[in-house]
């Protein structure tokens, strides 16, 4: 798989990890081993315009995914793809405080990857495949 992270955040963080992960919750959803995937790490102004831009919606976020190929779980017979784009920003997430930062930029790769394949949480029962799904993949990617 080709994962491209871009860090425009000015926050170090882990991208051996991050890229890892990606990887990870790609392969257990089955992709094509040649799927494609870029990963860009933002500040806070650049995530609110984002936020505003595509979402409608003022200040910042912790993740915004952007599907190109509309993959799906499971897909790798179809052949290789672009899955999409996934833009993070480490200092919203940060200022959560949910989890060390480390750990919750690993849980918003995922979060992405699940949006990329179609994923969503919009409703309760929805919420929580997606929720437990990516619980599982952090914690065998984990326990790798």
């Amino acid at each position: 798989m080709r994962i491209d992270i871009d860090n425009d955040s000015g926050v170090e963080c882990d991208e051996k990890n991050i890229k890892s992960v990606a990887e990870f919750a790609m392969s257990q959803m089955g992709l094509h081993p040649d799927c494609e995937l870029a990963i860009r790490l933002v500040d806070l102004d650049e995530m609110s315009d984002l936020h505003m831009q595509w979402m409608d919606e003022s200040g910042p976020t912790d993740v915004l995914s952007f599907p190109m190929d509309e993959l799906t779980p499971n897909s790798a017979p179809e052949g290789p793809g672009m899955l999409g784009d996934i833009v993070l920003c480490p200092d919203y997430a940060k200022q959560n405080n949910k989890q060390p930062l480390a750990q919750e930029l690993l849980l918003l790769t995922v979060h992405g990857v699940l949006h990329l394949l179609g994923f969503d949480h919009r409703q309760k029962d929805e919420e929580q495949i997606m929720f437990k799904l990516q619980e599982d993949l952090i914690q065998e990617w984990a326990n790798g």
